[in-house]
């Protein structure tokens, strides 16, 4: 599996409009269901008076979770549209949402899929697109008479420090990429009283 995805950097915005239809679209970066669930809620909040609040995520390096809803659009008119275009620019932690100001006269089924399919793309061509490593988090536990050694290897492998703490007994939190994993954990675990724990990926 490959340890390298596709995202965007930070929130954006696209637009479209037609007869009288609007669309304002909004990208957003997400890593969790939760975190999906509180911006839809201030997007609803914010655009109260819009008719339909439509979306698709998409959340993971190997692309399993991911989810479209149309919200009382006909069905597959807005969020399949949407998620095409997450998935035709191979992005994930990601979500879109294609707000609808109704403007008085039916597009149509086909109509529709080409505003919701326009708006998302429109939000993905203004989003910076970056490449991320997928990474485990793991803690070093080691004691202090160890800790050269252990520097040693965070100097040569450059691994990412994201907490330390050095006392009797030490620990170092890193964020190691996954393809780098078991070939950095091997070097630790030959120094001695040093313990390496798994915390979680991300």
């Amino acid at each position: 599996m490959t340890d390298t995805y596709k995202t965007i950097s930070e929130p954006s915005e696209g637009y479209y409009k037609e007869k009288g239809s609007k669309f304002p679209t909004f990208a957003f970066p997400v890593a969790t269901e939760e975190e999906i669930k509180v911006i839809r809620d201030k997007l609803r909040k914010d655009y109260f008076d819009a008719r339909h609040h439509c979306y698709a995520w998409r959340l993971g390096a190997d692309h399993k979770r991911f989810r479209a809803n149309d919200d009382g659009e006909p069905s597959s008119t807005a969020g399949k549209p949407i998620l095409g275009q997450i998935q035709s620019n191979d992005l994930t932690n990601i979500l879109i949402v294609v707000i609808r100001y109704f403007g008085g006269t039916k597009l149509g089924v086909s109509g529709l899929i080409n505003a919701y399919r326009t708006a998302a793309a429109d939000a993905i061509a203004n989003a910076k697109i970056i490449e991320k490593t997928v990474n485990d988090i793991y803690e070093i536990k080691f004691q202090y008479a160890a800790m050269n050694d252990v520097m040693k290897i965070i100097k040569d492998d450059k691994p990412l420090q994201l907490a330390q703490q050095f006392d009797l007994n030490c620990n170092i939190t890193l964020s190691i990429r996954q393809s780098e994993v078991k070939m950095l954990i091997e070097k630790f675990k030959k120094i001695n009283t040093v313990r390496a724990e798994y915390i979680r990926t991300e």
